[in-house]
């Protein structure tokens, strides 16, 4: 009876492994993937629109989507070619296929290039997707669909706005880097490890968009003499449209008040009383925002403390072992500061762009004034430009170098 028991059990449990052995049965090698490196999207020219093939649709018998027409250029790794290791002697060819297709939403587009590559396209591989300034401002919603449905497209892909067409990203060589997909989003990435930008990927992107008190915002490039790129400022939308872009210093402006805390920006400051100027680097920040209610309309304090360096003087004469010349720098950075950061907030509020979050403040902070008087983005919207504001920035200056004479 016992004996009978036990092999009872083990046929149970070899019932129960039987489907653990099915192995490897729909593998795939990557060898017989079109592995997409990056994803460039333009608006299609006239030109680029009657190459466009019946594909996912039959000319006029079935509706098409009323969007324009927009151009994808992809970015397709070459089996084989992807370099492992240091470049070796007489590795010329090049890693990537570039493809540009045309489509009227972004999917109908990925159809369209399946047609012209062999493998089936994987996006699981992607690491940016570049977007013209002129399809930025047209707005993203239109890929958001097929973006966030697409189970293989990393969260943690990079999206920037380019100044020239996305189309001209894909065919960078820069000489850093054999991989220009790479090379872009290492860039991307590496720029909030040294404090010229705070955290941006598409994921992030998408919930900044969904919220209620704040709008999105990307890195805007552009290319500089055909091979090296630039982070030329900050975009920022209202919705999913881009309605402006900052300069590169005032992307330090940005991260100051949203509170990122490493530095990364140096600005040259005029030694009062004198017509030299120094330059002092910001290393890090702390923010504190309040929100209030004056008269019952919303108000946002801002209050911002630096810590920073002098990394150069543009004089000799300047003495910085001098306590008193150097309070008067701390001084004049702080008020420097100060009117550049009214300045931008103000540039956002006539764009009715809240990239800084005071929405979210006031929602998190003030629940009972938002569920009475605000409740919805539209709302916000009309609201955010007629919020008051008052910022405060304090310097600190601690080092002045090795050498201060």
């Amino acid at each position: 009876m016992w004996q009978n028991q036990r092999e009872l059990k083990v046929a149970i449990s070899l019932l129960f492994l039987i489907p653990l052995l099915s192995g490897c049965w729909d593998s795939q090698e990557i060898e017989q993937r079109a592995n997409v490196l990056a994803l460039g999207v333009d608006k299609a020219s006239e030109e680029e629109r009657k190459k466009e093939d019946e594909i996912s649709h039959l000319g006029k018998r079935i509706p098409i989507p009323d969007e324009e027409m927009i151009k994808v250029t992809a970015q397709i790794a070459v089996p084989g070619r992807i370099p492992l290791g240091p470049q070796q002697p007489g590795g010329s060819e090049k890693p990537v296929l570039v493809v540009e297709v045309v489509g009227h939403t972004l999917e109908d587009a990925m159809l369209n290039l399946q047609q012209e590559v062999a493998d089936e396209i994987f996006l699981g591989h992607l690491r940016i997707i570049v977007l013209s300034e002129e399809i930025a401002r047209h707005g993203t919603a239109r890929f958001n669909d097929f973006l966030r449905r697409n189970p293989e497209i990393r969260r943690t892909a990079a999206l920037v706005v380019s100044k020239e067409s996305a189309a001209k990203y894909m065919n960078l060589d820069p000489e850093l880097e054999r991989i220009p997909s790479l090379y872009l989003a290492d860039m991307v990435d590496n720029l909030s490890a040294i404090g010229k930008f705070p955290p941006s990927f598409i994921g992030l992107f998408w919930t900044i968009y969904s919220s209620k008190g704040q709008d999105p915002y990307l890195p805007y490039l552009t290319v500089i003499e055909k091979t090296t790129i630039q982070l030329n400022g900050l975009a920022y939308f209202h919705g999913d449209k881009m309605v402006g872009k900052t300069n590169p210093l005032e992307i330090g402006i940005f991260m100051a008040v949203r509170g990122v805390g490493r530095g990364g920006y140096g600005a040259f400051i005029q030694v009062p009383g004198k017509d030299e100027s120094v330059l002092v680097r910001a290393v890090s920040r702390k923010t504190r925002t309040k929100v209030t209610l004056r008269n019952g309309k919303p108000h946002v304090s801002v209050k911002i403390q630096y810590e920073s360096e002098i990394d150069e003087k543009e004089s000799a004469s300047i003495e910085l072992s001098d306590s008193a010349i150097l309070k008067k720098i701390e001084t004049e950075s702080s008020k420097s500061t100060k009117k550049a950061i009214e300045k931008l907030i103000a540039k956002t509020q006539k764009s009715k762009s809240d990239i800084f979050g005071f929405g979210e403040h006031f929602r998190a902070k003030l629940p009972h004034y938002w569920n009475r008087n605000v409740k919805t983005k539209e709302k916000w919207d009309e609201i955010y430009p007629e919020i008051t504001f008052d910022v405060t920035v304090d310097s600190h200056i601690h080092r002045v170098g090795m050498k201060s004479k």
